[in-house]
């Protein structure tokens, strides 16, 4: 009476592609109207003077420019306050 003993179940064998998220144009590179400047996932950067924020908040500029970031303070709904980046285009 021969068998094989339990081997246990696989359970990482499950796997997604990534989601292709992060800057796309750095800055003091020049964009158009509509282009996708940040592709992310929750507010992880800010939408600043020039860029317009879409429901999935990716950050498309609004205006013809220069792409530009700088760090910004926001104040959380605790009162405490914490730096951001925000992207702009002039």
């Amino acid at each position: 009476m021969s068998h094989v003993k339990a081997g246990g179940s696989a359970k990482n064998t499950r796997d997604s592609p990534g989601k292709r998220l992060g800057v796309k144009l750095y800055a003091g590179q020049k964009v158009t109207v509509g282009q996708i400047i940040v592709r992310q996932v929750g507010l992880t950067k800010r939408a600043g003077k020039g860029t317009m924020l879409s429901r999935n908040f990716s950050i498309h500029a609004a205006k013809d420019g220069v792409v530009g970031f700088r760090t910004r303070k926001v104040t959380r709904f605790t009162g405490r306050s914490v730096r951001r980046t925000e992207v702009f285009v002039d």
